[in-house]
């Protein structure tokens, strides 16, 4: 009998990461083992991202070197791109099964049924994920009994999991296709969050992340049953738990009282992330983005007065349709002064139907460029000024599962910067007390206390 083995490729935001790791649990509860990589896989599952058009050409381009070192691979592809443009996916050679965010409830009983009997070549993807059945992904993946571990593998390996609490957006922001292949916000309820992360608890994890499309949004589709803040002050509560991050919110779902958990709870990792887009309010408009470039700017120094030591980082979109070298100066000009230590630097990309791409003139691709280059350049700045200052001091560090050198393993400290810990000693998944000792090219190193 012929070995049943899948690979996944997992594309995009911390979401998408952690759909990936829930089908993951799915395929081997059902009875598939686990492949080194595609090149042995039977099948080989392609979550992919369509926030941007460079998204989309990576998933494609993947595609294509699968089947060309595998050709014998069984190609399933799902996720946002999958539910934008199955049909596109679906003409590429070697692709033999097409699912979208709408139906991905169905994906694993698909592949299993037809594993070695015969193509699948099947496009199922509803035209509006926000349907009641778009819902259905979500609540298989918050409420299966099966469900062990919602681990991103791109951030610290399986030390720190991601643990998904709200999956689609309301939002409609002008340059966004995510609402349209993700539906409309919805929350998983509290007691099955504690539940998850309970599981998480048992499996030894110390450090969790929660982690939506909108996470900010969390609870406004459950009424009476609280929101993000009250959600996390009974995460907190776990015994075990020794520290929650929390992903991006948008600006004005920062309340007083978030800024203040964070801040205040021993529990709570250090860090906030707070996606500003564009410093020229004129910009914020026709994005629709619904908040000024003034309220950022003391939003950001609020954060910066109740925790000294956080770190705080944005994301910002450059080139976004009419954007003018004043538009640019304003975002720069606010950037330099806002205490951020990091920066998600990104073009504008025309996503098929939203209403951006009605907008003209559009930016050329090598002043948006230049405009990147600038930002990018400002935030290197930024956050070396930021680890420097710690340079002598101690963090709590959480340790991952590289180690960049012998007798050394990779860190993530409270307040998200890069540590290398020298000790032969140490093990990932702990929480230590670092003194750290210098400043490397990207982040420090240090030694335990």
């Amino acid at each position: 009998m012929q070995r049943k083995t899948f690979s996944i490729v997992n594309f995009g935001c911390r979401a998408t990461q952690a759909d990936g790791a829930a089908l993951e649990q799915a395929f081997l509860d059902h009875g598939l083992e686990k492949a080194v990589g595609w090149e042995s896989s039977k099948v080989v599952l392609i979550n992919t991202c369509t926030v941007t058009n460079a998204a989309d050409v990576e998933a494609r381009q993947i595609i294509r070197r699968v089947h060309r070192e595998n050709p014998g691979a069984k190609i399933v592809v799902t996720g946002c791109y999958a539910q934008r443009a199955p049909q596109e996916l679906a003409a590429i050679e070697g692709v033999a099964c097409v699912i979208g965010n709408s139906h991905k409830d169905q994906l694993v009983p698909i592949v299993v049924k037809n594993y070695l009997d015969g193509e699948v070549a099947a496009v199922l993807s509803s035209a509006n994920p926000a349907a009641p059945e778009a819902n259905t992904f979500c609540s298989s993946i918050f409420e299966s009994r099966e469900l062990r571990t919602i681990a991103d593998p791109s951030g610290g390996g399986r030390t720190r999991p991601v643990l998904k609490v709200q999956d689609g957006c309301s939002y409609r922001c002008s340059y966004c296709i995510i609402p349209w292949v993700r539906g409309d916000s919805r929350s998983l309820p509290p007691g099955e969050v504690l539940r998850q992360v309970r599981l998480l608890l048992d499996r030894g994890f110390r450090e969790i992340t929660l982690t939506g499309i909108h996470l900010g949004g969390y609870g406004k589709d459950l009424g009476s049953r609280g929101g993000l803040v009250q959600l996390v002050r009974e995460v907190v509560k776990e015994e075990r738990l020794a520290r929650l991050r929390l992903s991006s919110i948008e600006p004005l779902e920062y309340t007083d009282d978030l800024i203040d958990l964070v801040a205040e709870s021993p529990k709570m990792a250090k860090h906030y992330h707070v996606p500003l887009q564009s410093g020229s309010d004129r910009i914020l408009r026709l994005m629709r983005r619904p908040y000024t470039s003034t309220f950022y700017a003391r939003l950001v120094d609020k954060m910066r007065r109740r925790a000294p030591d956080a770190a705080i980082g944005a994301d910002v979109m450059v080139g976004f349709p009419t954007e003018t070298e004043a538009d640019h100066l304003s975002t720069k000009a606010l950037l330099g002064a806002a205490p951020v230590t990091y920066l998600h630097v990104f073009p504008y990309s025309p996503r098929p139907g939203t209403a951006s791409t009605r907008l003209n003139p559009e930016v050329r691709g090598d002043v948006a460029q230049e405009r990147s280059r600038q930002l990018r350049e400002l935030a290197v700045q930024k956050n070396e000024t930021f680890r420097s200052s710690f340079v002598g001091k101690s963090l709590s560090v959480t340790t991952l599962d590289r180690r960049p050198t012998a007798g050394a393993i990779e860190a993530l400290s409270s307040n998200y910067l890069k540590l290398e810990v020298h000790g032969d000693s140490i093990r990932a998944n702990e929480l230590l007390e670092v003194k750290v000792t210098a400043l490397t090219s990207n982040g420090l190193s240090g030694a335990c206390l």
